[in-house]
């Protein structure tokens, strides 16, 4: 029988870096190493909670790791209650800030703890968050970034088949924007029409760019366009929203839900895409979801495909899930994909086991 509570005990904090299949290479960056922080949350009863992190530079694991190890020494002996554990460790650091690290540290703790509720009452975390397993739409992210059109192509066709995805997401702002317009024209020319394509400008344009080349795009028939400049320009987002056709997804790049309640304030965007690491974990995703499903405004996630999954199945206006699979290799049973959706499997939790021989293989000693 689960006990009927859980208390906070300790976690265990570990780095690891893999080298992606595919780099990352846009305009504001090029990323072949990519760093994971993997969390096991004890708890006294005996049941571990799991999650991980993705914080793009390898060199911030020197900062979060300690964060989180300060946090769990903070949160022993308290019980496991999400809203209170997000407050309690977010209030921690008030003095600071909450947004960047602080923030990225709360979403680990909290996406974990939910893990270990989920586990103890026996259930999938979407069965726990009031929805079922089952599965959800995909489109694959994991590659497609600024290469030649031809060599972008060919690899359209690779990660559509992947998992038969009817939707995948191209990386956009080429020094010609020419040759932005000729790889979307090969991609369609290669996977057809009917296929959804995201554009992904990795907030690498300034206003004038954006306004230009956002309109060269606006007759493309693209399914959303994506953070054509700085995250924090609410204002110019609301202006490009107002003027393009396409709809603007913005949203990756929130601390917390009050940020999309900010934007769409503005009317910054037609779409939000919150990353569980700065939206604040669950917690944080539900309280967004929340304030979303009031405005009707749609939304997908940006990275953690498994614990996205579960909080899809719970949020009123669920869009697109990103499909990345740069995390499955630490995993001992990653997620089936298959006919463009993620299915969630029918166990307790998120379902994360690490692959011990992988992360011994890949530690990050800092």
């Amino acid at each position: 029988m689960a006990p009927e509570t859980l208390t906070f005990h300790s976690v265990d904090v570990r780095a690891v870096v893999l080298k992606l299949k595919r780099p990352v290479i846009a305009r504001i960056a090029t990323i072949a190493d990519w760093p994971l922080i993997l969390i096991d949350l004890k708890t006294d009863e005996g049941i571990v909670g799991r999650t991980y992190l993705e914080p793009y530079i390898v060199k911030s694991m020197n900062y979060l790791v300690p964060a989180l190890r300060d946090m769990g020494a903070m949160l022993k002996g308290q019980r496991l209650a999400p809203a209170e554990i997000y407050e309690t460790a977010r209030k921690s650091l008030h003095f600071v800030g909450y947004e960047g690290m602080a923030m990225i540290a709360v979403s680990g703790i909290d996406m974990a703890a939910w893990d270990a509720l989920a586990k103890a009452a026996g259930m999938p975390l979407c069965t726990l968050l009031g929805g079922s397993p089952g599965p959800v739409r995909a489109y694959n992210s994991n590659g497609l970034w600024l290469k030649s059109p031809s060599e972008v192509a060919a690899e359209a066709i690779e990660i559509r088949d992947e998992g038969q995805f009817e939707g995948l997401k191209l990386r956009l702002g080429r020094e010609d924007p020419r040759d932005d317009i000729a790889t979307i024209d090969a991609v369609r020319r290669t996977v057809g029409e009917d296929m959804h394509l995201m554009i992904d400008f990795n907030q690498g344009l300034d206003m004038a760019e954006a306004l230009r080349r956002c309109h060269m795009l606006d007759d493309l028939g693209l399914t959303w366009l994506e953070e054509p400049v700085v995250y924090d320009n609410f204002d110019g987002y609301a202006q490009l929203a107002r003027e393009l056709k396409t709809p603007l997804q913005i949203g990756e790049n929130f601390y917390g839900p009050r940020d999309l309640h900010k934007a769409l304030r503005v009317g910054a965007c037609d779409y939000a895409m919150p990353d569980f690491m700065r939206i604040g974990g669950v917690t944080g995703w539900m309280r967004a979801a929340a304030i979303a499903g009031a405005a009707g405004i749609p939304m997908s996630t940006h990275l953690y495909p498994e614990v996205g999954a579960h909080a899809m199945r719970a949020t009123e206006t669920a869009h697109w899930l990103e499909w990345q699979d740069w995390a499955d290799p630490i995993l001992q049973t990653p997620y089936e994909i298959r006919d463009s959706h993620v299915h969630i499997p029918d166990v307790p939790g998120v379902g994360l086991d690490w692959n011990e021989d992988v992360v011994a293989r890949n530690l990050y000693e800092g």
